[in-house]
């Protein structure tokens, strides 16, 4: 009975040996896995986006300012001049935050009424959130600091406080998380279907024998590459109409912008995902392994992209690295359609990367299967 048990564990070792790619795909997911989510849950965002609108120009708004910096919550990457020149930053995603420092904010100041404007993204809902505390809580410590510097002590005029920040929520003012989350799963369903359909296409014909037999046959090779790309792209399609419909009557999330251009835009990012789903065809000889691969491909993009959790609350490395998953770029563009109803004169910086990524991926793709057929 050993000897057959220890001959049954031998087997096993000895064809763990000739799948070398299980092997490691079993061993190196898991950590993969613990590394992403140790860099992607986060929910204490800091360092958000942020442009500032000073009408007034005194050392009491640039002491404002420096308060936003020092907060750890605002990041100040835009001085702005216009209402327009801040909400055009917002609408590209340039920033998350606007502040608004009225003309009258140091005469106001002394008066212990000054008003500031926070204008917010709500479109992440989570990012939202620590950025509308954060500024309550700096308006409530920049009071307190002026009280203190006054001989009434606590004593308020109709218990009003002497900073009052007023939190405007754009695009998402309930912060109803289904609104942010919904349009980004049209991201992840499109990356899916056209990575994991294309590769398992590809390896049942070469596991089936079928594939060899379509080589030498009449039919040319672009044909059959176009033959596999076409219905992909069909039931992509399908999948993202489905979701919208969803998105629309099950869940209300607004939709804003132009469809048509969304469709467009969809298209030039699946260019790049049936790249990579052609890429692990050539990689894998099994099913399993064309299923493992893919999901290799996608925990990243699903984790780091933004689809879950706000990039701005990564890490440093995770950030730079979220910059290199066309996913990223797709959300952006997918988010600004459908809630905040924006162009393409705001997205081209989005859909750069996805053309870049698309012709580079989708080639080397091609010629590592036309040599693998050779």
């Amino acid at each position: 009975m050993n000897s057959r048990l220890h001959g049954i564990i031998a087997k096993e070792f000895l064809q763990l040996r000739r799948d070398s790619l299980a092997v490691t795909l079993a061993l190196f997911v898991p950590v993969a896995m613990l590394f992403i989510f140790g860099w992607a849950i986060n929910t204490d965002v800091k360092h958000v986006p942020t442009a500032v609108l000073d009408h007034s120009g005194s050392p009491e708004s640039r002491a404002l300012q420096e308060a936003l910096v020092n907060s750890q919550y605002f990041a100040l990457r835009r001085h702005v001049s216009t209402l327009r020149d801040l909400t055009r930053v917002i609408d590209d995603g340039t920033v998350k935050v606007g502040v608004v420092i009225p003309p009258d904010y140091a005469r106001r100041l002394e008066r212990r009424d000054a008003q500031v404007q926070v204008i917010v993204d709500a479109s992440d809902p989570m990012v939202a959130t620590s950025a509308v505390n954060a500024a309550t809580s700096l308006g409530a410590a920049l009071s307190l600091q002026v009280l203190a510097r006054t001989t009434e002590g606590l004593s308020l005029r109709d218990g009003a406080m002497p900073v009052d920040v007023r939190v405007r929520a754009w695009y998402n003012p309930d912060l109803v998380s289904a609104i942010f989350i919904v349009p980004g799963l049209i991201g992840a369903l499109l990356m899916q279907t056209t990575i994991t359909s294309m590769a398992v296409s590809v390896v049942r014909e070469r596991e089936k024998g079928t594939l060899e037999a379509l080589v030498v046959s009449p039919i040319r090779r672009w044909e059959l590459l176009l033959g596999k790309i076409i219905p992909n792209l069909l039931v992509a399609y399908g999948q993202m109409t489905m979701a919208l419909l969803v998105a629309r009557f099950i869940f209300d999330v607004p939709i804003r912008g132009n469809l048509v251009l969304l469709y467009a835009l969809s298209a030039v990012f699946m260019w790049g995902t049936l790249g990579i789903g052609i890429f692990v065809s050539t990689a894998a000889r099994t099913v399993p392994q064309a299923m493992q691969l893919a999901f290799l491909t996608f925990l990243p993009s699903i984790y780091l992209s933004g689809l879950l959790f706000p990039i701005e609350g990564m890490p440093a490395g995770a950030q730079y690295l979220s910059m290199l998953i066309p996913l990223t770029y797709y959300l952006r563009i997918v988010r600004g359609i459908v809630l905040k109803g924006i162009g393409l004169e705001y997205l081209w910086m989005q859909l750069l990367p996805l053309i870049v990524f698309g012709a580079v991926i989708f080639t080397l793709a091609i010629l590592k299967f036309r040599k693998q057929l050779d």
